[in-house]
């Protein structure tokens, strides 16, 4: 039955004109989701094709066909003249109005938009309403009836067509979208983790791979690197041996292959704290509640979600296997597992300083934690020792194999050890009894931290380093000990990550009921190990065995080390919202151990003296009674929201830059050099290959040099001074981002324009007021004006809604 509003519909004649009709509604079966600005190409039985002459029935079809609904045109064979004329005038309407041409040129797109995130669901094409009926205009009964078997026909077909493009599109990832869709989702320094893993693939041989990585000059230009040491490219080579070694070219794509490794260690990540919480709390109950709290505050415990190739998500397995081992090694009751638990914390200890730039100052936390204990006497001294002498071997090894790493040299974690063992030479050789054995035991701690910071001080003097240098300026300014206008520091300390955390994060914590826990095990271990610190200092031994009717779990070194190890970690997260995701695992791990020992439960009845019930009684009940109400509490509330999240399969959506790099790999020089946002030229190097100007990089003050000044695109200053600072790095191209230039931040002092006004003067803050003092409007407002003198020195190449290119010109025309 034919629709009385089909313009095609017999009885109706076919309109002239479009304009009063309203635009039909899209489908959102046929609407492209891979390549948004390419149109869509229809296959050989849907293309337009010529009907034989077969009398005066006899009629055309015409499919036209892009991402819109589909109209069918049967006219008759007898119209003719200006019937015709106006039925092809008012197609062709039609078909530019379905395809988004007004006419004159490529629609443009909403402003405003930009790539986002489009939730795709797994039986999107079964959900998917058919095409609109096809209608077919009167011609007589042979060509009616050969129109509506045309109809048909075509209808089938082109259902069945579309239908599988969309099986295909829904599957995100695996289905439509190409090697470069995929590429764009790594922002910035991920960008560069994984550009390297694929030129390591793309070598002859791995050494030449290698080799190529140490003497790299094809990223920076004017610059030759050692990406391997600068960028800490282990875990790229080890990923890149494992998939040619394993066979796996012809099995899995080598983006799959590196995401699976990635995640893989996630998952060994959770064992390792499940395992921690089992050897703690000698049930599996603990370890299940940890693996819950984890996955359920995951946001707040893991940045898998946003960063895949960063170097935490490959660290920091290795450091919770450490730290389940080290659990076992200073577990008084494991002494037939000790060796093995040694050998697991040498291999894990290593392998995470490998991983790492930054894991010496994690392992300098942990040698903290067990300097404190062994302060106090509450482990055996020669088994911490015995660490102390796995990193300074870690450290020594790491130097070398890191090609001198010169950080590792005048690393916190180096002159702490050397200050332990010093320290312990010292005591060896007083003899015991005497005034200045006792001394040097009281002064203890004060001499192991003069040393350490003498120490320090003396190799930062003589040990040549550049390395992390910003760090301790950083650290100057976020104290307040010193101000600056300095670009960089000003755009560190406006990072979300590196600012106190946030009210919704203790908020979340609180929700799932991990904070309350945490706190109340921590108070009940912190009061139970100051009492024994208490019967140290007055002379009491520690017992070989502690027993559950004892009620004193701070007597157990590995409770005490991992109740000093979250209290500070938990220090630098109140200071840096992404120290979080050192510290809530761990959090997880502690709440989950508290609740299900019966030895927390069995300290707290002793000290509040219980005769109505039998306290060991009661502690047994209730380490498994909580632990179970915890459980079903958040599989009631949270179950259902993790399924509706795991049933919700997301693509990422960017077209501008889809169009941006394939604009570049078909039209830019293969020796072209671009510059722009360092994340931005991340994502070029990658998906494109070309060689850049800066790379989103913060141990290199010569990269970090770079970076502001190409950021002075966003600033207030003439035409000529960007033109010699592009050119002083040989730059042939140059991108603006619209994001940036019209950013409109929520702290209007951390935009990026904002912080150049302020590092160049251009901005003066008198009582609360500020107003700017340049004479030039900023650069990337006024370059897209194309007057005088911005065209002189650059011209505009391409551009979209999000992205300009401009070649910078290597004559220059003063022409106005």
């Amino acid at each position: 039955m034919l629709s009385n509003g089909d313009p095609f519909a017999p009885g109706r004649r076919l309109p002239e004109a479009r304009a009063s009709r309203p635009p039909a509604p899209q489908s959102a079966s046929v609407r492209r989701r891979c390549a948004p600005a390419a149109p869509l190409a229809l296959p050989p039985q849907f293309r337009r094709r010529r009907r034989p002459a077969a009398g005066a029935a006899a009629g055309r079809q015409e499919v036209r066909g892009r991402c819109a609904p589909l109209a069918v045109v049967c006219e008759s064979a007898p119209a003719a003249g200006a019937g015709k004329r106006r039925a092809a005038a008012a197609g062709a309407r039609e078909g530019r109005r379905l395809r988004g041409d007004s006419g004159g040129g490529p629609r443009r797109r909403a402003a405003g938009a930009g790539w986002r995130w489009r939730k795709v669901s797994g039986a999107a094409a079964a959900r998917h309403p058919h095409p609109a009926p096809l209608s077919a205009a009167p011609g007589g009964a042979l060509g009616q009836q050969t129109c509506d078997r045309e109809r048909s026909k075509t209808a089938q077909n082109l259902t069945k067509w579309l239908q599988g493009r969309e099986t295909k599109k829904t599957q995100s990832w695996e289905g439509c979208q190409n090697e470069l869709e995929r590429e764009i989702t790594f922002p910035g320094d991920s960008a560069i983790y994984y550009s390297f893993y694929k030129e390591l693939l793309k070598a002859p041989s791995f050494e030449r791979g290698v080799y190529e990585l140490t003497h790299n000059n094809k990223t920076i230009s004017l610059k030759t690197i050692n990406a391997v040491q600068q960028m800490t490219l282990y875990p790229e080579l080890i990923a890149s041996v494992l998939y040619q070694a394993s066979g796996s070219e012809e099995v899995i794509e080598p983006v799959y292959f590196y995401i699976g490794i990635v995640f893989g260690l996630q998952g060994i990540y959770v064992t390792a704290l499940f395992v921690t919480s089992w050897v703690m709390s000698g049930t599996w109950l603990a370890g299940m509640l940890t693996v819950a709290w984890f996955i359920i505050n995951r946001t707040d415990t893991t940045r898998i979600d946003y960063s895949i190739p960063s170097r935490e998500n490959w660290a920091l397995p290795y450091f919770a296997c450490q730290v389940a081992a080290l659990t076992g090694y200073l577990k008084k009751t494991l002494n037939c597992s000790a060796e093995f638990c040694y050998l697991l914390v040498s291999a894990s200890t290593y392998t995470f300083m490998m991983m790492w730039e930054y894991s010496h100052y994690l392992l300098f936390v942990q040698a903290v934690s067990l300097f404190l204990l062994d302060s106090f006497a509450l482990a055996q001294t020669e088994k911490v020792h015995e660490v102390y002498k796995i990193y300074l071997f870690s450290l020594c090894v790491g130097y070398l194999l890191q090609f001198e790493n010169s950080a590792l040299l005048v690393s916190p974690l180096l002159s702490l050890v050397a200050a332990l063992m010093f320290s312990k030479c010292l005591q060896m050789n007083m003899k015991k009894g005497t005034f200045m054995s006792r001394l040097l035991k009281i002064m203890y701690i004060y001499l192991v931290l003069m040393i350490t910071v003498t120490l320090n001080f003396l190799l930062k003097m003589f040990v040549p380093h550049r390395e992390h240098e910003h760090l301790l300026k950083f650290i100057e300014v976020k104290l307040g000990l010193n101000t600056t206008k300095n670009f960089t520091m000003n755009w560190l300390l406006c990072q979300e990550s590196l600012q106190a955390p946030s009210q919704d994060f203790f908020l979340r914590l609180t929700q799932s009921s991990l904070l309350p826990f945490y706190i109340l095990v921590l108070i009940i271990c912190l009061f139970s190990v100051t009492q024994v610190i208490f019967r140290r200092i007055c002379g009491e031994p520690l017992k070989e065995t502690v027993k559950l009717e004892d009620g004193r779990i701070g007597e157990r070194p590995e409770i005490v080390y991992h109740v000093i190890h979250t209290i500070l970690l938990g220090c630098l997260a109140m200071c840096l919202e992404g120290m979080k995701y050192l510290w809530t695992p761990y959090v997880c791990m502690l709440a989950a151990f508290g609740v299900c020992s019966p030895e927390l439960w069995m300290t707290l009845f002793k000290w509040l003296r219980l005769k109505a019930v039998h306290p060991i009684l009661l502690a047994l009940i209730l380490s498994m009674a909580v632990p179970t109400i915890i459980g079903f509490s958040l599989w009631k509330e949270f179950f259902p929201r993790i399924m509706t999240e795991l049933s919700e399969l997301q693509e990422f959506y960017d077209p501008d830059t889809v169009e941006l790099m394939t604009w570049i790999k078909r039209q830019a020089p293969v020796a072209a050099v671009f510059a722009g946002s360092p994340q931005l030229m991340g994502v070029i190097k990658l998906c494109t290959g070309w060689m850049v100007s800066s790379l989103p990089l913060y141990n290199d003050d010569d990269l970090l040099k770079r970076n502001e000044n190409i950021y002075q695109i966003y600033s207030k200053r003439s035409a000529e001074d960007i033109y010699k600072i592009l050119t002083s790095y040989k730059a042939n191209f140059l991108i603006i981002e619209d994001s940036i230039c019209n950013e409109v931040g929520p702290v209007r002092g951390c935009r990026v324009k904002d912080l150049l006004d302020i590092a160049n003067g251009h901005v003066v803050c008198e009582e609360d007021d500020s107003y700017a003092d340049s004479k030039y409007g900023r650069f990337c407002h006024e370059i897209k004006m194309n007057y005088s003198p911005y065209v002189n020195y650059f011209t505009r190449v391409y551009w979209n809604r999000s992205y300009f290119v401009y070649k910078i010109n290597t004559v220059i025309s003063f022409q106005s």
